[in-house]
């Protein structure tokens, strides 16, 4: 079987921002290699010339939009929308070139998927299956909340959930929604879950800890932090409330977050709080950080995340965190299930409680992480779905 794993367009992969979908076809790209799968990589066209995989399908758009865009306004829509183009005229010649291999298409974004569907053929579609990924953290909430956002936003995707040939989950309440909502034949939903590098992702040793913390001039501290995107959604704001108490019980507590502003609104209410309840220099914003070492040096120097995201299709973090040794705290609106690593929070009372003590070690967090999170565990997942 081949598989062509169509990375979004987003920002090439290997991602060097946080961009959470790019990072699971990056390491199903590394996992299936390692299996041993005939897998092919299909992405942007890198201005570097590096994928650094052994298969890799380049798809050629203007320079202008090579760009990562990380507003997500009318320039990312109209980059999506050129990528997608771009990426099913490339699909087109690569299906015309399959003879009698079996291939599996499997698609990441709705965008992508539906632009396949809308400029090729049923007849050359046929040689290949289709599958779909739906990673839109949107699908978790409540239809009665949602379906305005769904048939405004989403109907790309409601199109690719109907078509493809196998559609694959992240949580029970996306299943239910796209099954009673959007009518998508139960018998090709197929759960599945991300996994997380462990190599990238783990425990450094004290002294690099002390050293980065000096480096960052917080030595000393008490560290809680957050991963994410900067926005109402990832409710930054809300992990400062609940902490609030804490920083400003402790000086030496501290709450650092990291991750692209959606929002420069929501940021600026996040350093209006800081600076109202006196906890503005306990307050840090660390900027977009990289995937891997620096992202796994902020892991290390916390005693626990706290994130009380109101959607999320999988928290990425949450593995990402507990591979490097750091248990996490999420809200209890997330499906993510309970873990030594993951542990869930009903209210600031409730995280406060949490907060004064882990069961768990780092030691455990990072076993239980990996023996059930590993992207080789992942990967064979997917060829189970893909091979039924």
């Amino acid at each position: 079987m081949r598989i062509y794993e169509i990375a979004t367009g987003y920002t090439p992969v290997p991602a060097k921002m946080g961009a959470a979908t790019e990072i699971v076809v990056e390491e199903l790209v590394k996992a299936f290699e390692k299996i041993g799968e005939d897998v092919i990589l299909v992405d942007i066209q890198n201005e570097d010339g590096n994928h650094g995989y052994k298969k890799v399908v380049e798809v050629q758009v203007p320079r202008k939009y090579r760009t990562t865009d990380v507003s997500l306004g009318l320039a990312h829509k109209l980059k999506r929308i050129v990528y997608s183009i771009n990426l099913a005229m490339t699909l087109k010649k690569e299906l015309k070139s399959i003879n009698d291999t079996e291939c599996v298409l499997h698609f990441h974004n709705q965008y992508n998927c539906f632009f396949f569907f809308l400029l090729t053929s049923k007849k050359l579609r046929k040689k290949v299956t289709i599958a779909y990924t739906n990673h839109s953290y949107i699908w978790q909430g409540d239809w009665s909340e949602i379906k305005g956002s769904i048939k405004k936003r989403y109907f790309q995707e409601c199109y690719c959930l109907r078509h493809a040939d196998k559609v694959f989950i992240l949580n029970r309440s996306t299943a239910n929604n796209i099954i009673e909502h959007v009518n998508v034949a139960k018998d090709k939903v197929y759960y599945i879950i991300n996994g997380v590098n462990g190599d990238e992702y783990r425990p450094l040793t004290a002294e690099d800890k002390e050293n980065i913390k000096t480096q960052m001039g917080v030595k000393g501290k008490r560290i809680y932090g957050q991963i994410g995107s900067v926005c109402e959604r990832k409710n930054q704001l809300e992990a400062i409330k609940a902490l609030t108490p804490i920083l400003r019980m402790d000086e030496n507590s501290i709450f650092c977050f990291a991750g692209g502003i959606i929002s420069d609104d929501y940021f600026d209410k996040i350093m209006a709080y800081s600076e109202e309840k006196g906890i503005r220099n306990q307050v840090l914003y660390l900027g977009e950080l990289e995937p891997g070492e620096k992202l796994n040096e902020i892991y290390n120097i916390c005693e626990a995340m706290v994130f009380p995201s109101k959607q999320e299709a999988f928290g990425l973090v949450i593995t990402e965190a507990a591979a490097a040794g750091t248990p996490t705290l999420i809200s209890s609106t997330l499906e993510f299930e309970t873990k030594p690593f993951c542990i869930r929070f009903t209210d600031e009372d409730d995280l406060l409680d949490k907060l004064k003590g882990f069961s768990a070690s780092r030691e455990t967090c990072r076993k239980e992480a990996l023996s059930e999170y590993g992207w080789e565990t992942v990967a064979g997942m997917y060829l189970q779905g893909f091979l039924e």
